[in-house]
């Protein structure tokens, strides 16, 4: 295959060389993490090492670090009933922000008549005041709100949100995923109760992730039963070789934030200020802080699944917002929830952008993109 420019970042990022390395010397290990000889206990230090690596990239301690399958397992984990902090009552409904990711909205263990959505402001921020109002019309909540949107990058104010429900006697769920590695946060700072992260969106491989817990988090139950591994909150035997190379891409992707995230701004600026010389051009929540990555935009009249295409025609990976709807482009939910009809959701296109993006590959989806719009543009003359 010729090169091509990927420029689908926040669906899968690549594995670091450093991750890749840790994942294969770890595939040769005969020992169970959970046995007592020496092999068991050399794969024991590689997930002990991990964890540490983990509550680090967060603030937390590692005791308080749960090793999962990946984000939806850690989202359906954290979304448990009867949560409390230590001095609190337990949370008997659960609040979800309109544009949370699929496995948030689907309420976890949550009954169906127990869940509530909060309502979102047009530029994909949480409407406090709705909050504010469905916090003092019941009893205790969990509430669940992103830190980064997906789709469109949008960062939640999460220290008010953590005071309004800690205000109420709740409990705050944090789904971090897409925030990790390219912002920086922490789960004391925001004062969250619970944080989910992934490896495959850092330079991790797939199917590992984590629930991190505050340190007075408790009346978690487990999803999985059966032994007592991670603290008998989540059994199974560890996935060693992914917990250790989730744990170096942590370190790696902590120690590259800053830089990476001036750079990655500076390339985003530079893609949409190309992308503005198109009439029409609608770039959703420009206006708000939005992860340095990212960018969802659109024009009237375009659909995503042929500007999708086109861009993979011209070598350019891009997405119609996120990738976890079995390949499907369908109509982006938070572009609904923020207010947007139906035809312009349907149009949406998300560039988002990695450790390995360059000029020259902003440069070439500007290219191909003003090849997708001058034919959008004859076609519009041709019906007029």
């Amino acid at each position: 295959m010729p090169d091509r420019v990927y420029l689908d970042w926040n669906a899968t990022t690549p594995l670091r060389p450093e991750a890749r390395q840790a994942l294969a010397a770890a595939w040769d290990m005969a020992g169970n993490p959970s046995s007592v000889h020496a092999e068991g206990r050399q794969a024991r230090r590689l997930v002990e090492d991990a964890r540490i690596a983990v509550a680090a990239a967060v603030g937390a301690r590692p005791q308080d670090v749960v090793f999962t399958s990946g984000g939806t397992e850690a989202n359906a984990l954290a979304l448990t009933p009867g949560l409390r902090r230590s001095a609190g009552e337990p949370a008997r409904r659960l609040l979800v922000s309109a544009i949370e990711h699929t496995s948030v909205l689907s309420g976890g263990r949550f009954a169906a008549d127990a869940i509530t959505v909060i309502k979102v402001s047009g530029a994909g921020l949480v409407d406090l005041d709705h909050l504010r109002s469905l916090l003092a019309d019941g009893p205790p909540a969990l509430v669940s709100v992103m830190l980064a949107n997906n789709e469109t990058g949008a960062l939640q104010p999460a220290g008010e949100v953590a005071d309004l429900v800690h205000e109420a006697g709740g409990l705050l769920h944090v789904d971090a995923i897409q925030a990790l590695g390219k912002i920086s946060f922490d789960i004391k700072a925001m004062k969250a109760d619970l944080v989910t992260l992934s490896a495959h969106k850092i330079g991790g491989p797939k199917g590992v992730g984590a629930l991190v817990l505050a340190e007075d988090v408790q009346g978690l139950e487990p999803l999985l039963r059966g032994g007592g591994q991670e603290l008998a909150r989540r059994a199974g035997t560890e996935n060693v070789a992914g917990i250790a190379a989730f744990g170096v891409a942590a370190q790696a992707a902590m120690a590259a934030l800053e830089g990476d995230a001036a750079r990655l701004q500076d390339l985003r600026n530079r893609l949409e200020k190309g992308l503005r010389q198109t009439p029409g051009m609608i770039v959703f929540s420009e206006g708000t802080p939005r992860l340095p990555n990212t960018t969802l935009f659109t024009v009237p009249g375009l659909k995503a699944e042929t500007a999708v295409i086109g861009f993979d025609l011209g070598g350019i990976a891009v997405s119609s917002g996120s990738a976890c709807s079995s390949g499907k482009v369908q109509p982006s939910h938070v572009l609904a929830a923020m207010g947007f009809d139906r035809e312009l959701a349907q149009g949406a296109v998300r560039l988002s952008l990695g450790w390995s993006t360059t000029k020259a590959d902003i440069d070439l989806a500007l290219q191909a993109w003003r090849k997708l719009a001058d034919g959008l543009l004859r076609g519009r003359r041709n019906t007029a």
